[in-house]
């Protein structure tokens, strides 16, 4: 028996050659490890790699699941996020298929998670090596040291807490996050100009911030600046392009 990130017991077949992967990050680490040929099943939000929607059939969105769909692929092994898939679809899905479930909220977990996969899917020297050269690239991540606010929504604004991913990502660039109670508050912008950041962070996603939303929170001692969501929020290989990425976006 296999035990994923949520304590769910699930055992798995000798070879898994049809592998329904429900969380964005986690197909793009299961492509990078080589196994595009294994994957049927994808969420509408899974764009990288690019071929990802092309090769692989799409399942809806990672919170509403086509679970007649995922049923007909059969899958061998369904890949899925705690945070990102609802309870409902998750639960229902254990009862028929072998489901492995992250649950992300730091980079030990995103580690134990990427490990934990490479020995089920038998790619272990793959993960070893992409382990190893993420750990040294972090080494080298020319620290920010700037406090900064991380906007995940906007009307209402929404942002990232000190105990989530995000504020862990943060935290390695060398970003003080400012928001210090939940998870992902709401908060006024009367009050995002009161804590007076260096930096208001503008994400890609969920919310789509754009180049016009600048204007909007340009704010007295804080600089807005858009960013890649997905370096901050996705917990797989894309780890590996993170110190270049602040590198850029903060020199």
């Amino acid at each position: 028996m296999i035990t994923d990130q949520i304590s769910h017991q699930l055992s798995v077949s000798k070879e898994i050659n049809r592998i329904v992967s429900l969380v964005p990050s986690q197909t793009e680490f299961l492509f990078s490890i080589g196994l595009e040929e294994k994957i049927k099943g994808v969420t509408l939000f899974c764009d990288f790699p690019k071929q990802a929607k092309k090769i692989a059939q799409i399942v809806g969105g990672t919170k509403k699941l086509n679970l007649a769909l995922i049923r007909k692929l059969n899958p061998c092994l369904i890949v899925a996020n705690k945070e990102e898939n609802s309870k409902q679809d998750i639960e229902a899905l254990q009862k028929e298929f072998p489901v492995w479930t992250s649950d992300i909220s730091s980079i030990d977990d995103a580690f134990e998670m990427m490990e934990s996969l490479g020995k089920i899917l038998k790619e272990q020297k793959r993960v070893e090596s992409m382990l190893s050269n993420i750990k040294e690239s972090f080494k080298s991540i020319k620290k920010v040291n700037k406090t900064a606010v991380y906007l995940i929504w906007n009307n209402p604004i929404m942002v990232a807490g000190k105990d989530t991913f995000i504020s862990k990502m943060m935290k390695l660039a060398g970003l003080k996050n400012l928001i210090l109670n939940s998870r992902y508050p709401e908060i006024s912008k009367e009050e995002l100009a009161c804590l007076k950041p260096d930096f208001i962070l503008l994400s890609s996603e969920p919310f789509p911030f754009k180049t016009k939303h600048l204007n909007e929170f340009k704010l007295a001692n804080s600089s807005p600046l858009l960013v890649d969501g997905t370096y901050f929020s996705w917990y797989g290989s894309r780890l590996s392009g993170f110190s270049n990425y602040i590198e850029q976006e903060f020199r």
